[in-house]
């Protein structure tokens, strides 16, 4: 078969799991809708200016036999389900002290998503948005990621639960084998792409255009736009994407190993922690017993994507290189401080580091990370910490994407710090999420920070570039600075600070150095 037949059958079968025998309707009533299963009943924000759904069944319950296989047909519901509430946040084994979830608790029943839609909307651009948490934690439900204010702006914000860490994850060869694909893992990949495939199918009852869909997300979130960029699995299905800090083309990143690699990796880890290589044993465990095991200090555990052959057929970055990656406008940048604390004791160490990570080059890496005239600072160190946690990872996909993706490529730098909040450290200023809030319009979800009137300028000007590319594929718009395309004619980065403005990019020198290692 060729490869573009086997694209599209693999497409078709993301779809046809999810497709209605007709399409969704409205029903008489405003705020019930007809979806895949059933009827959903959602309610009016405060303001009555925007319809909220949430906890819509987008797949069904990944439980019992269903456990570490892909997203299956939604279960479809008598009468109307009610929809005003968040569903349960996925099973997780890592716990971030600024995720404040407003859902029931978690559960492995949990894929569902959530719809914030204008009142009387009609055809109107969709936003979907995928949350961070580096595949191990997260939930649709924070406030910060809240989609009322956005929805304000006119379009129509959706976000998704996905299962996470070793319930999303997990790859082994009985699960290659029972797979009618002959792979195993990426479930949670496969969970958003499954949410994606109910947008295209739904999203018209809600007044929103299938036609016209914005994927973004942060972090995890971020790597996950990036890489469902490059599975055939969602071709089509989005139309322009955005990117907060974080790109899956690392190659010698996790997301670099192949089925065969973690199928050795992680059944190793399973005789480790659980005695057993036996799915069927392994599947009878509960929820919280493979959660205590990798909580543990004697067996901890972190799952991740790999390149299983189906999901993805080869490595993000080889995907990306060859330009059979979605061909869409992407948006994409990092925080100033991505860094944060990690280098706290790095400072004197700069040197050593250096010499050993780039042995015949320490000088010239040395000399790229200037801090004042002490070049082994603390701010050195930092830059260098957030460069290899997330923004070379950013840089690479931007630049990939310029090189083959044959759209427009806006880059960002997101730079003012929010004093007074108590996730902002003394020593570090716009950290790792921090743009989130303003993305979303909802500082006040943040009330232990200082605002002042120039982070909701901010955040208002954001609001307004995040939607004018989901609207028109183009960030730019009356009252905003000018953000010129990113690319060979113009190294243009726009930063984002209490004055916003585009200047040609001032550290190219530097990626381009950790790009000739890092990169090969």
């Amino acid at each position: 078969m060729s490869t573009s037949r086997s694209l599209l059958r693999l497409s078709a079968t993301v779809l046809s799991l999810f497709a209605l025998a007709s399409a969704p309707l409205r029903a008489a009533d405003d705020l019930t809708v007809k979806v895949t299963g059933g009827q959903v009943a959602g309610a009016l924000t405060e303001d009555g200016r925007v319809e909220k759904f949430l906890g819509i069944p987008y797949a069904a319950p990944p439980v019992g036999d269903l456990r570490w296989k892909a997203p299956q047909p939604v279960v479809a519901w008598e009468g109307v389900k009610p929809a005003r509430d968040f569903g349960n946040h996925c099973m997780q084994a890592s716990a971030f002290s600024d995720m404040l979830f407003r859902d029931p608790g978690e559960s492995e029943d949990c894929l569902t998503l959530n719809v914030w839609a204008p009142v009387k909307a009609n055809k109107l651009p969709v936003m979907v948005w995928i949350y961070g948490g580096g595949y191990q934690g997260g939930s649709a439900s924070e406030g910060r990621q809240d989609g009322e204010a956005l929805a304000h702006r006119g379009v129509i914000v959706v976000s998704m639960n996905y299962r996470l860490g070793i319930w999303g994850f997990l790859v082994h060869p009985e699960l290659t084998a029972e797979s009618p694909h002959r792979a195993s893992g990426n479930y949670g990949l496969m969970d958003q792409s499954a949410a994606l495939a109910w947008v295209k199918q739904n999203i018209e009852a809600f007044g929103g255009d299938p036609g016209n869909v914005t994927l973004f997300g942060e972090s995890a979130g971020s790597f996950s736009v990036s890489t469902q960029m490059a599975s055939p699995l969602s071709k089509g299905l989005f139309h322009k994407a955005i990117g907060e800090s974080g790109g899956a083309l690392y190659a010698s990143g996790p997301q670099a190993k192949t089925r065969k690699e973690r199928e050795a990796i992680d059944s190793a880890y399973m005789l480790k922690a659980f005695g057993t290589t036996k799915i069927s044993e392994l599947r009878k465990l509960t929820s919280e017993q493979l959660k205590t095991a990798i909580m543990s200090k004697e067996t901890p555990g972190r799952f991740g994507p790999d390149v299983d052959g189906y999901f993805l057929p080869d490595s993000v970055a080889s995907i990306y290189k060859a330009g059979k990656q979605a061909h869409v406008p992407l948006i994409a940048g990092w925080n100033a401080d991505e860094g944060g604390t990690k280098a706290r004791d790095m400072p004197f160490e700069f040197r050593a580091k250096a010499e050993k990570e780039f042995p015949d080059k320490a000088d010239q890496f040395v000399l790229l990370y200037p801090s004042g005239r002490e070049v082994l600072s603390r701010r050195a160190a930092n830059d260098y910490a957030g460069d290899k946690f997330i923004a070379y990872s950013t840089w690479r996909w931007l630049e990939a994407q310029v090189k083959t993706g044959g759209q427009p490529v806006y880059r960002y730098h997101f730079e003012l710090p929010a004093p007074g909040d108590k996730y902002h450290k003394a020593d570090s200023g716009a950290f790792h999420s921090d743009e989130i809030n303003y993305v979303f319009g909802t500082l006040e979800h943040r009330p232990e920070a200082v605002w002042g009137p120039e982070h909701f300028v901010l955040s208002e000007k954001m609001g307004e570039y995040w939607t004018n590319f989901a609207k028109t594929g183009d960030p730019n718009g009356p009252g905003l600075p000018r953000w010129p395309v990113y690319g060979p004619e113009d190294w243009t980065v726009l930063h984002l600070n209490a004055i916003v403005v585009a200047q040609p990019d001032d550290l190219r020198a530097r990626y381009l150095f950790l790009d000739s290692y890092w990169g090969k």
